[in-house]
């Protein structure tokens, strides 16, 4: 790997567009490396990921909302697919469907570093541009790991959480990134298509915080989106702000660390393979990644807790990122509010913790229904729980090694004859360094889970045979990757909503 020293550089400095971030991870899409055996297979699994959590989402309500938005707009040569709808659209409305039904439930993968990342997000944006351009299986992989590539970069190298600037400005560039190995795109051309992603999709995360609204799950996807309008016009020949990383008046002066910004991007040397994408992991449950090994941990400590209602306080001691985020260092009221959004409660640790230790188990709607988080025992636990961080565990998350990096924590339950009971887990079991490792089966496990109900079992069928082949399937082939449906009772759905403007 070779380190990039990013700073913040005058007008007058005339930057040159090769010494640029943005011009340097375009260099890494465009790199004509041959693909990495492990990294294409993990990819695999992540499609599989991804449309597990598509299909379990088709009947809530911001995913139809997307939907329906998509589909109103058909057009002859239009060749996308749509999770859910018979129709074909154009490929940026697919990715605005496809993408936030990925996103609903907050359950495929994640990367955590110096920022936060789910880096399955940039799939459903390949997908359908590699449909709407008769790309091939293996284009798609090398898109998707060239995408992988790019998020696990700056998210290892900047940190826009600490400025509460929302992660998907690191997404809508990797997106452009694997648009342009995808479609092996001039390195000219991705850089500009980059420039104008991340100018156009940089928010606050407000969308994270306090009464979090839907918006979460549309949020990648209007990256995902604006990523291949980006690309589209770059390949017209149009430029972007530049450079929008480094200049004065750009993303490191204003946004993030001000004039004196300085950080650094490690990136592959040219020849290098590209394997980030197997420091990246998936989820075991439908919640914040920080909560997975919350809820592995609530569920070992069940049987050893006895009756909660002898409980007097619960402590997690956590990381950083956990405690400010999903704890109680977020100082959001919501975050223990019984009527707050389905949204909210999977960011707030002290609900989770309080839902698994009760049931020993987590389900994606169950555990988040509305009569279950109203439930007197339930409240009265939840409200005794906070999380405290403790710097051993933030310095377990920032570990740079992979395989010493710790994602969990220590609880400490304290009952009312003073007695303790405590316990600690640095990883969830699904985590490549945890118990029982996601692999394969586990994929597909998760997936005929999900489906259950909703694919028949000879689509399900049909759809994992298509993603085990991803890397031998035609440009038609791609279609087996969006499993049957009952489409009908789908629209019937659908046709409920209100109208909108299309």
């Amino acid at each position: 790997m070779k380190e990039h020293h990013v700073r913040v550089h005058p007008s007058a400095d005339r930057l040159p567009r090769e010494e640029q971030l943005a011009w340097r991870l375009a260099e890494v899409a465009t790199g004509n490396e041959e693909l990495d055996a492990e990294s294409a297979d993990m990819a695999v699994n992540r499609v599989i990921d991804n449309t597990s959590v598509a299909v379990a989402s088709l009947l809530r309500r911001p995913v139809a909302v997307a939907r329906t938005q998509a589909t109103a707009h058909p057009s002859s040569s239009a060749t996308a697919s749509v999770f859910g709808s018979p129709a074909r659209v154009s490929p940026e409305w697919a990715a605005w469907a496809n993408g936030t039904a990925v996103r609903e439930l907050d359950y495929h993968d994640t990367y955590l570093a110096a920022d936060y990342s789910h880096p399955g997000d940039n799939i459903p944006p390949l997908l359908a541009v590699a449909q709407h351009t008769g790309r091939t299986g293996a284009d798609l992989l090398r898109g998707i790991i060239a995408a992988y590539e790019t998020q696990v970069a700056l998210v290892k190298g900047i940190c826009l959480h600490e400025h509460r600037i929302d992660h998907v400005a690191h997404l809508s560039a990797a997106t452009a990134c694997g648009l342009g190995a995808l479609l092996r795109l001039p390195t000219e051309t991705v850089y500009q298509a980059v420039q104008q992603a991340v100018h156009t999709t940089t928010a606050t995360r407000q969308s994270r915080k306090g009464e979090i609204s839907s918006w979460k799950a549309f949020a990648p996807a209007f990256a995902g989106k604006a990523a291949i309008e980006a690309t589209d016009r770059a390949m017209r020949g149009e430029t972007s702000p530049s450079p929008v990383y480094e200049g004065e008046d750009g993303f490191l002066a204003w946004l993030l660390d001000g004039p004196d910004s300085h950080y650094t991007v490690a990136l592959p040397e040219p020849g290098e393979p590209r394997r980030a994408i197997l420091d990246t992991y998936t989820k075991e449950h439908s919640a914040e990644y920080q909560a997975q090994a919350v809820i592995d941990l609530a569920r070992r400590l069940r049987d050893r807790a006895g009756p909660l209602d002898r409980v007097r306080s619960v402590v997690l001691h956590t990381s950083h990122h956990t405690h400010h985020v999903i704890g109680s260092g977020a100082n959001d009221p919501q975050k223990y509010d019984p009527s707050a959004s389905r949204e909210t409660l999977d960011h707030s640790v002290p609900y989770i913790f309080a839902v698994a230790l009760e049931d020993g188990s987590w389900h994606h709607e169950r555990s988040y229904a509305p009569e279950r988080a109203r439930r007197p025992g339930t409240v009265e636990l939840w409200r005794k729980i906070t999380t405290v961080e403790d710097p051993e565990w933030t310095r377990r998350y920032h570990d740079p090694d992979p395989g010493r990096r710790a994602f969990g924590g220590r609880a400490v339950i304290t009952f009312a004859d003073g007695s303790v009971v405590e316990d600690e887990l640095a990883v969830a079991d699904a985590h490549p360094a945890g118990a029982r490792p996601f692999d394969r089966t586990a994929y597909a496990g998760k997936f005929r889970t999900l489906a259950d109900g909703v694919v028949a079992p000879a689509a399900q069928d049909r759809f994992l045979a298509a993603a085990g082949h991803l890397a031998e399937l035609t440009a038609t082939g791609l279609d087996g990757l969006f499993p049957a449906v009952d489409t009908e009772a789908v629209a019937a759905y659908d046709a409920r909503l209100p109208k909108g403007l299309f």
